[in-house]
């Protein structure tokens, strides 16, 4: 099995999302963490399930939130490179690959 490794921008990225959806109603932040965890339980299970998005990066959609997890999958880990909203420019992560 595959050790799971955040760029640090992704992982500010999930911070920043937890943060936004504990002051948006109690409890929201913990879910969205749930639907994280499972999202990233599928990429450790089958990293090559999901498709490319840009050269070797893969991308899974979060269920029940507007987040893309961005990933490479590497010899020895996963590299998380981004949890990205969909409403934001994809530009802005894609200069991290």
């Amino acid at each position: 099995m595959k050790r799971v490794r955040f760029y640090p921008d992704a992982e500010l990225e999930l911070t920043d999302a937890l943060q936004w959806y504990a002051h948006k109603k109690e409890g929201l932040d913990a879910e969205f963490m749930h639907c994280i965890d499972e999202a990233l339980s599928r990429i450790v299970q089958n990293p090559f399930l999901f498709p490319l998005s840009l050269k070797k990066t893969r991308k899974t959609l979060v269920r029940k939130f507007p987040y893309i997890i961005y990933y490479a999958v590497g010899a020895e880990e996963i590299m998380i490179v981004a949890v990205f909203h969909t409403k934001r420019d994809p530009k802005h992560w894609q200069r991290r690959e």
